[in-house]
Formats: C-alpha cells, sequence, structure tokens
C-alpha cells in the first residue's frame, strides 16, 4: 500500500497547486515520475503554467494528458482519474478519493485551510486510512 502524507497549508491565499508544485519540482530532482491529477481541465491549465513559472534551475520537463512525446514527460499533468498513467508518485489536487490508491507508491495529498475542504480532507483521510495505506502528516511551512 502506498504512503499517503497530507501536507497541511496554511494560507488560503496560496491555494494546494503553488505547494505543489515545488513538491513535483523537488520529487523531479529526486528522479520521481510524477502523476498530477487535478479537479479539472481549468485547474491542470494552471498547474502547467505554475510549472513553467518556475526558476531555471528548478525546471520540470512536464506535459497535459494526451500531449507531448509517445513515452511521456517524467511530470504528467491529469484532470480525470482515468487519465493516469503509471507512476511512483500522484500528487492529488482533485479533492476526491482515489478509487485505487494501490497503484502509486506514493500519493501526496493537501489540507486546504478552508473548513469545507478541510472536512473533505478529513474524509480522505478516513478512507485511505480503511484502504491500508500508510499516513503522514506535514506542515506545507516544514
Amino acid at each position: 500500500m502506498p504512503q499517503v502524507t497530507f501536507w497541511q497549508l496554511t494560507d488560503e491565499a496560496d491555494g494546494a497547486e503553488p505547494r505543489a508544485c515545488h513538491l513535483v519540482a523537488d520529487a523531479y530532482a529526486n528522479k520521481k515520475k510524477i502523476a498530477v491529477l487535478c479537479a479539472n481541465q481549468a485547474s491542470a491549465e494552471a498547474v502547467d503554467e505554475l510549472l513553467w513559472q518556475l526558476p531555471a534551475d528548478r525546471f520540470v520537463p512536464h506535459n497535459m494528458y494526451g500531449e507531448g512525446p509517445g513515452p511521456g514527460t517524467p511530470v504528467e499533468i491529469c484532470w480525470q482519474e482515468n487519465q493516469l498513467s503509471r507512476r511512483s508518485l500522484l500528487v492529488n489536487l482533485s479533492g476526491e478519493m482515489l478509487s485505487s490508491p494501490g497503484s502509486f507508491q506514493t500519493i501526496y495529498d493537501f489540507v486546504p485551510v478552508a473548513d469545507d475542504a478541510k472536512q473533505a480532507a478529513r474524509v480522505r483521510y478516513k478512507q485511505y486510512q480503511q484502504a491500508g495505506c500508510q499516513l503522514q502528516f506535514k506542515s506545507a511551512d516544514s
């Protein structure tokens, strides 16, 4: 079963996407293949744009689902679960529980500041726990 890390966001204005992009850059630097699952295509496009805005020394080769070279890039951005390809790390920005979390070694999820989104994250945490995942909780500031 995967290791699921929930990242506690501390600033409502920042959102999960900027933090996720820095985590993706860190994982890419460690030679991980990464899938980013967004809530919708507009959110996926926003993540794509944020990844392009990283400094040159943090460049992350990435593409949107269905674009790019045949074998794909190290980072693929999706907005539907059925678009996910086999990767070691999933960054879950969808706000939903995965139907098969066991397909990944590591999953990053987020606990937003807003109360309704925080409650939804608690539900996902319990669902991952019931699925037998190893759980970890970290502050996005660390």
